[in-house]
């Protein structure tokens, strides 16, 4: 039972945290003068990811196997994973219910899907063409990358750890593209107050760094805890092991990119939520990949494959949804689905 009541407590600490570092994060990046969508595609994203990073780089750097060095080729497979399905669902689902709130069920037959009936429709498409583009060219960058990735783990070869610089440079080059873009994503709006400093118009930068990297401390430890909690509750379920650490671990270390998009969902700011999970994949696909690559002999077995070509799939059903200006909240729901497939399929391959 205390297992579960920790599981619940973590959760509440995960999301009250997200609530004050998306709060802290926007206003740094007013501090640093970025653009309104790198906000969430570098500063959130970043912020959110750093904890599976650093998980992997003590798994794969101070593993005292092989197989404990596998754990962190695990997290690196299983975050674009949770992300592209879990992320982009649950993101979908939440927008759909509160276009439903506020505007109530379309008429039988309307799907808003071609942008006729504009933005307040409940299935009408998530922003315009700019948007489409925009969060297309996040998924164009990152499909090449993860079949790179995926193929090197089908592959060996003498100088494949070298490879692995290659990631962080890849990771480099699209950092200083969303730093140079000053793309606002037509999302201008005032910012709330500093929950520091609730009565300062204009919290002082002390303010925002200290609430910034307090809440990174809290979401840290709080998603390390919750993932613990998840693994002893699985053998309890009946769940291996491994059932585990593939299906339910990935969903746990990716909570607090889902909680920042749900609540930027919450305050309207859906490009910033769709930012946020794009960019954090990003980091998934190259960082950790690139220690991997370096530090393991990133050598893939049949889950890991299985992982990857579930991911590929998803970025392909929602990449062509984007170019196609068709993305509405039940489709993005749809990503979740894709999560489904992969716990079915894993069935055979552990077994």
């Amino acid at each position: 039972m205390i297992h579960f009541v920790l599981l619940i407590v973590c959760a509440v600490a995960i999301y009250l945290s997200c609530e004050w570092f998306v709060n802290a994060v926007e206003w740094l990046g007013q501090r640093l003068n970025v653009g309104k969508m790198a906000v969430g595609t570098i500063l959130a994203a970043f912020g959110t990811a750093l904890p599976e990073s650093v998980v992997t780089l003590v798994a794969v750097t101070t593993g005292a196997d092989e197989e404990a060095k596998n754990i962190g080729v695990g997290a690196a497979m299983g975050g674009p994973l949770a992300l592209s399905t879990i992320a982009y669902g649950v993101t979908g689902a939440m927008l759909f219910l509160k276009r439903r709130r506020e505007h109530g069920p379309d008429p039988a037959g309307r799907d808003g899907s071609d942008g006729r009936y504009g933005s307040d429709g409940v299935r009408a498409p998530l922003g315009d063409d700019k948007d489409m583009r925009r969060l297309a060219k996040d998924q164009t960058w990152f499909l090449p990358i993860f079949v790179v990735k995926v193929a090197l783990g089908l592959v060996a070869f003498a100088f494949k750890p070298v490879l692995g610089v290659l990631f962080f440079a890849a990771y480099a080059v699209y950092f200083w593209r969303e730093i140079r873009s000053g793309d606002d994503g037509g999302e201008d709006e005032e910012l709330e107050p500093l929950k520091l400093r609730p009565r300062s118009a204009v919290p002082e930068t002390w303010a925002v760094v200290v609430q910034t990297l307090a809440t990174l401390a809290v979401i840290f430890f709080a998603s390390q805890l919750f993932v613990r909690q998840l693994d002893a509750i699985g053998p309890m379920l009946g769940l291996s092991s491994a059932v585990t650490a593939l299906l339910l671990s990935p969903v746990a270390t990716e909570l607090p990119e889902v909680m920042n998009a749900i609540i930027w969902v919450r305050q309207g700011k859906t490009q910033l939520a769709l930012a946020n999970i794009s960019g954090a994949m990003m980091i998934q696909a190259t960082v950790p990949s690139g220690l991997g690559l370096l530090f393991t002999s990133w050598d893939f077995d049949g889950a890991l494959l299985w992982s990857g070509l579930i991911t590929m799939a998803a970025i392909v059903y929602l990449l062509l949804t984007m170019r196609a200006h068709r993305l509405t909240p039940g489709r993005l729901a749809v990503a979740a689905l894709f999560y489904a497939v992969f716990g079915l399929g894993l069935v055979p391959i552990l077994a």
